[in-house]
């Protein structure tokens, strides 16, 4: 399984319940093609767990500009639908696991 890819249409509902973690990223942006494929094993190894999405900044401006984005990537980190993190820059996958798994504890 793959990171869901949100617009601003479905974002609310995606993030609304449990724990999110969303990667804003663009496809002409260097460090976010290392991030993504992270994403991408995140998504698969909480599957069921976590809701693991990306939002392309270049699609869906309003979103980056609603959270405040200014460099990519950028991780933002949801618990039923309030932003409780965020990261900026490439982070390794342990790092996002520990840090989405723990939202899950609490």
């Amino acid at each position: 399984m793959s990171a869901t890819a949100l617009t601003k249409e479905t974002f609310q509902s995606s993030i609304q319940s449990g724990v999110s973690l969303v990667d804003f990223w663009a496809p002409w942006c260097g460090p976010c093609k290392v991030q993504l494929p992270i994403v991408h094993e995140l998504a698969s190894e909480l599957e069921g767990q976590a809701t693991i999405a990306t939002v392309n900044v270049d699609e869906n401006a309003e979103l980056a500009s609603q959270f405040g984005v200014r460099s990519i990537p950028t991780l933002l980190l949801f618990k039923d639908g309030r932003l409780v993190d965020q990261l900026i820059g490439i982070n390794q996958k342990p790092i996002l696991k520990n840090k989405v798994l723990g939202l899950i504890g609490e």
